[in-house]
């Protein structure tokens, strides 16, 4: 199987199907990350596509100084805060009913649920959760969006959003302590859903866990070229 760096090698050199086959490789995580930034489904898909088409053109810029997928989530919070920058009005379209499951990357559907009360009180979590993302500022957004949710490491983080590893700790430390006051309960119930798990002596103000936030893939019809 061909690594990162060689699909896009082969991309450059005029392989029509590599490109397809890297954004495959890595979508999911794509767009979890796009949505998650946007904080819409709708934005988050045009955000997506904008910067596939972009990563499509500019492949030959890429040096080989990082990881590929560095450089291609790069590329999708770049056109998450460009969107987000040029859209200040702020939309109020219900989430999409077909959220994944828990981590299962599949979609569940009413008769798929276990308990119908808990599904309804995970996709009110994730609402919430999305509702108080949007509250941070674009930079706070989408530093805790890759630490705590997509759980990059910091000098990574700083090389995607081209910025200090101090500022990224920064810009965490203030969209946790925003987000602790904002999901004050929500943090709680996780709390006691955790009580009997060990704890990790992580930063209490880190938000909890959101990992069914996204979508586990981006929206039919999205492209890749």
């Amino acid at each position: 199987m061909l690594t990162d760096h060689e699909l896009l090698a082969a991309h450059v050199a005029g392989d029509p199907a590599a490109f397809g086959t890297l954004v495959t490789r890595h979508r999911d995580r794509l767009w979890a990350v796009a949505l998650r930034t946007c904080g819409h489904p709708e934005t988050a898909a045009d955000a997506l596509q904008d910067a596939l088409v972009s990563a499509f053109r500019r492949a030959g810029t890429f040096r080989g100084d990082a990881a590929v997928t560095t450089w291609l989530h790069r590329v999708v919070v770049n056109a998450c805060l460009d969107r987000l920058r040029a859209d200040k009005v702020r939309r109020t379209e219900p989430l999409p009913d077909d959220l994944d499951d828990l981590g299962t990357g599949r979609r569940e559907t009413v008769a798929d649920a276990i308990d119908p009360a808990e599904h309804g009180l995970a996709v009110d979590r994730r609402e919430r959760v999305l509702a108080a993302l949007r509250t941070l500022p674009e930079e706070q957004r989408a530093a805790i969006v890759l630490v705590d949710m997509e759980g990059y490491p910091v000098a990574e983080v700083a090389q995607i959003l081209d910025c200090a590893e101090g500022t990224v700790k920064s810009r965490c430390s203030r969209g946790r302590a925003r987000l602790a006051v904002l999901l004050a309960d929500v943090l709680d119930l996780a709390g006691e859903e955790t009580d009997s798990r060990p704890h990790d002596g992580g930063n209490p103000t880190r938000p909890p866990d959101v990992g069914s936030v996204a979508p586990r893939g981006p929206p039919a019809g999205t492209a890749v070229d």
